[in-house]
């Protein structure tokens, strides 16, 4: 009789089964609800927290474009700024150079004064007397030495004011490239996002940066920087006016050699166009020369080609007769004329191979004369240039001390100078 194997172990009772289920499925729902309860916090927590980041993204943005903007009209007021000092700069420096110029034309004066005292030394017994002759030649040399101290005075304090004014432009032009390097800095962040390639984490972002400044002592150093750059310009107008002032008083007047000079130099350049006249008929005539021979070579090369050709249908004449059958192959009238032809088409082709050969050197020879000759107009063109550069340099010379102003204005800046009636007051 077979037997029930039961399995050894723990028996648990009905009540014990249920009260399991039961606590399975109350933890079950406890943790369902513990679950919700946290995605809805994460919700809330996602959604203020892109917002947030929306915000300061777009708050930072806003900051980054209005910063932008503020460094920018920096920029545009610190480049008219660096114009207008490399106006003044120019300005000054030729004013510098005429004060200069006028400071070395009077040695001149000064030289011909002292020779002339110098000469009246040589007077003898009742002669060497202190006549007004002689009062005006010293007076004469204390006033060019009076005046020559002043333009020394006055090249002396342009030189001064140059080089404030370059130290001014060289502040302004530091300031001006950290700005422009800065703004270059600041767009690239504003170009910035989450897609960008070349984001990555930092260490220690937030740090302050040694050297950094406050934002009122960066407005402060770029304010003073304009502010000291205008003060140098406005500087440099009134010297520049009072240069130009003394350089309107003094006396600097050498026409008779200016005249000489300038009627050599216009006598030369006449002279200089009158050759370059002629060359450039040369050159045109052999041009024209040129453009009919090497037709003519054309046209020989073109004879020569239709005398080939003939000389081929002779040729060929002449071996096709050659195949004539027994007695037809006879030395009759045709065949002297074909001989003679050939012969003359040899000579004629002979003829114009030499002819075309002459024609060729011919040309070369005229290509060469054609260089010589471009060659030489180059020369005088360059030299008739700078006779005509010459002419223009010297136009310096027929303005009057009096009207003398500086070649460049920086954009009108020049004072008004006093008129003649002040002058001579």
């Amino acid at each position: 009789m077979a037997s029930l194997s039961v399995k050894p172990g723990q028996r648990f009772t009905v009540p014990d089964w249920q009260n399991n289920s039961l606590l399975i499925s109350a933890d079950a729902e406890q943790q369902r609800y513990n679950s919700h309860h946290i995605r809805q916090e994460g919700r809330a927590l996602r959604n203020e927290t892109g917002n947030q980041a929306r915000w300061d993204e777009h708050n930072t943005r806003t900051r980054l474009n209005d910063r932008i903007t503020s460094v920018d009209r920096w920029r545009e007021a610190l480049a008219r700024c660096l114009t207008d000092i490399d106006l003044e700069i120019d300005a000054l420096t030729k004013v510098k150079e005429a004060a200069e110029n006028a400071l070395q034309a009077k040695n001149l004066c000064l030289d011909v004064a002292i020779e002339c005292l110098t000469f009246r030394e040589s007077r003898r017994d009742i002669d060497v007397v202190r006549d007004p002759v002689e009062e005006e030649l010293l007076r004469e040399v204390k006033v060019i030495e009076k005046i020559k101290k002043e333009l020394q005075q006055r090249v002396d304090e342009a030189f001064k004011q140059l080089c404030l004014l370059k130290e001014a432009r060289q502040q302004l032009n530091c300031d001006h490239r950290h700005k422009v390097e800065t703004l270059e800095l600041d767009r690239q962040c504003v170009s910035f996002n989450v897609t960008s390639g070349n984001i990555s984490f930092k260490v220690n972002p937030t740090r302050i940066p040694d050297g950094t400044t406050a934002l009122r002592e960066w407005e402060l150093n770029s304010q003073c920087n304009k502010d000291r750059a205008e003060a140098e310009m406005r500087a440099s107008v009134d010297l520049r006016g009072a240069i130009t002032l003394s350089i309107a008083q003094t006396n600097n007047e050498l026409d008779a050699q200016r005249i000489a000079t300038e009627f050599a130099l216009r006598k030369r350049i006449r002279d200089m166009e009158g050759a370059l006249s002629e060359l450039r008929w040369q050159e045109q005539n052999t041009l024209e020369e040129i453009a009919e021979m090497e037709e003519e070579i054309r046209q020989l090369e073109e004879d020569l080609r239709k005398r080939t050709l003939d000389l081929k249908v002779a040729h060929t004449r002449l071996e096709t007769r050659t195949y004539r059958p027994h007695v037809e192959l006879c030395r009759d009238q045709a065949q002297y004329g074909l001989t003679d032809e050939v012969q003359q088409l040899e000579g004629t082709i002979r003829a114009l191979q030499q002819k075309r050969t002459e024609s060729q050197d011919a040309l070369d020879a005229l290509y060469r004369q054609l260089h010589r000759i471009q060659t030489d107009i180059g020369y005088k063109t360059n030299s008739l240039q700078l006779d005509n550069k010459c002419m223009d340099t010297r136009r310096k010379l027929v303005i009057p001390v009096e009207k003398f102003e500086p070649e460049v204005d920086a954009v009108n800046r020049t004072r008004n100078l006093p008129r003649n009636s002040q002058l001579e007051l």
